[in-house]
């Protein structure tokens, strides 16, 4: 019996730490966007609010003024944030096993050996369907932090991580 060949990775070197793919920028954008205008707004509104009831400075306009300068900036500040932090995302294949680094300020390097992966999934939002994106999420034993997750990854390569992977997983036996 011939054993079966792991898949081989579209990039060329897997020992080279690889970037997230460029057209996955726009959804850490805008997901960043999102949550740092909520954020601007609030803060906006509740200074405007608070200032208008110890100062008496003023109609509610200037509350819903301010709510939406707050909203904007946060807005701007998150397309900001979102493509800095697309650009610091890594990942690399070896022969040890599968490792994601991230960030610039605070960095994060985790690093699951092959024999701690339990089992992957592949998940896609409709926004990442559309741009061909996928978040491969890696399930490992025994550890507190119990999944590794890579968003915005390419589907072809998310698709050869979940393969290559899997050909070192143990089959369950039921010889126990």
């Amino acid at each position: 019996m011939t054993q079966p060949i792991p898949p081989v990775l579209p990039c060329a070197d897997t020992e080279a730490w690889q970037p997230l793919p460029a057209r996955g920028r726009i959804l850490f954008c805008l997901s960043h966007a999102i949550a740092c205008a909520i954020f601007g707004a609030a803060l906006a509104l509740a200074t405007a609010l608070v200032s208008e009831a110890k100062l008496g400075t003023g109609p509610w306009l200037w509350a819903g003024l301010l709510a939406v300068a707050g909203l904007l900036a946060g807005a701007v500040f998150g397309i900001w944030l979102g493509a800095r932090r697309h650009s610091y995302y890594r990942w690399r294949l070896d022969g040890t096993g599968f490792a994601v680094k991230s960030g610039k300020l605070w960095q994060r390097h985790t690093h699951v050996p092959a024999t701690r992966v339990q089992h992957l999934d592949i998940s896609r939002s409709p926004l990442q369907r559309r741009y061909g994106l996928a978040t491969l999420t890696v399930h490992t034993a025994g550890t507190h932090s119990h999944a590794l997750s890579l968003p915005c990854l390419d589907q072809q390569d998310a698709e050869a991580l979940r393969k290559a992977l899997a050909a070192g997983i143990e089959p369950e036996s039921d010889d126990d």
